[in-house]
């Protein structure tokens, strides 16, 4: 397993929107992101650095890898 990367919150919702994930709203400093046929909302901070439990959990709502989440940073 690739190590989880630190990464901004801008990344996260990018990395998630290659994903197919949309972005709903925001609330605060924090963007809503829904998937079609999904019932799950990733709730993602606009921070300059995620924490890693965050982004793990983010990944695992999202029921991604964090290989393939790897992959769509690039």
């Amino acid at each position: 397993m690739p190590p989880l990367p630190v990464i901004s919150g801008h990344d996260a919702v990018r990395a998630f929107s290659r994903a197919g994930w949309v972005v709903k709203r925001q609330r605060g400093s924090h963007v809503i992101m829904v998937k079609p046929g999904n019932k799950i909302t990733l709730s993602i901070p606009q921070h300059k650095e995620l924490d890693r439990g965050t982004l793990r959990s983010l990944i695992s709502d999202s029921g991604l890898t964090v290989e393939e989440f790897v992959r769509l940073l690039d």
